[in-house]
């Protein structure tokens, strides 16, 4: 059985441009991401992709090859691409998985595949943020406990201006008083998507084993259950299946 492809995709500006950012992600965030994902997963292929790359890293051929991608964007939402924009959501109707991580909700990928605004209230002031498990027989939230405490986060608040989730694995209050949907799961097409929220760039979120520990069952959960090819074009059936009867 081949191994699970999963890429981890990240702008990886901030860590390049702000010196307190890079002191948190010295390799950047998307090297963090997938180093706690091997943790937990040791036989999956993970391999990392960044904004600059040619195509950002996300040729055709890659994608192809991809079951699981991994979103981390935030300040350069309009430099990715249309084009590559519309390869990632071929891919995620065919099957491939999606997670999107923090600012990622406002990426164009994000913001398509909803359908809606996905607006938020935010605060960055370092509040403490406190993550319940909302649905504990989820593969998402296997192995967590009850509940989780981030010393400092980015706050985010509701209302927040996405679909409905079809399953909601984690809400999270900040010392603020305010609470959000932290961990939201969809399918669209036959690819899986999940949104999970903690992870501002000047904290250091993904260092935290609980985080990794929702993400890594993140990719699990998100892994192609099978794949249709031609899901934006779907063939003629000129030969019926059945004998046609003539009246």
């Amino acid at each position: 059985m081949k191994p699970l492809h999963v890429v981890v995709w990240n702008e990886y500006v901030h860590e390049t441009q702000n010196p307190k950012v890079a002191a948190v992600y010295p390799k950047g965030i998307h090297q963090v991401i997938a180093d706690g994902i091997k943790k937990f997963h040791p036989a999956y292929a993970v391999s990392t992709a960044t904004l600059a790359e040619p195509e950002h890293g996300l040729t055709q051929e890659r994608l192809d090859q991809t079951d699981v991608l991994l979103w981390w964007g935030h300040g350069a939402h309009d430099k990715v691409e249309d084009k590559i924009v519309d390869r990632v959501q071929a891919r995620v109707l065919q099957g491939m998985g999606l997670i999107v991580l923090h600012s990622g909700h406002f990426s164009k990928i994000f913001k398509r595949l909803m359908g809606t605004s996905c607006a938020l209230q935010w605060r960055e002031a370092g509040d403490k943020e406190r993550l319940w498990v909302c649905n504990p027989g989820h593969p998402i939230a296997a192995g967590l406990p009850p509940t989780f405490t981030l010393p400092e986060e980015e706050m985010y608040g509701e209302p927040f201006g996405i679909p409905t989730p079809e399953e909601q694995v984690f809400i999270s209050w900040f010392e603020g008083g305010e609470v959000f949907r932290s961990g939201n799961c969809w399918h669209r097409g036959n690819g899986k998507i999940f949104y999970f929220q903690p992870g501002h760039e000047t904290y250091p979120t993904y260092h935290d084993a609980n985080v990794q520990r929702v993400i890594a069952n993140a990719v699990a959960w998100a892994a192609p259950q099978g794949c249709w090819q031609d899901v934006l074009r779907a063939p003629c059936a000129k030969d019926p299946h059945e004998p046609i009867s003539k009246k």
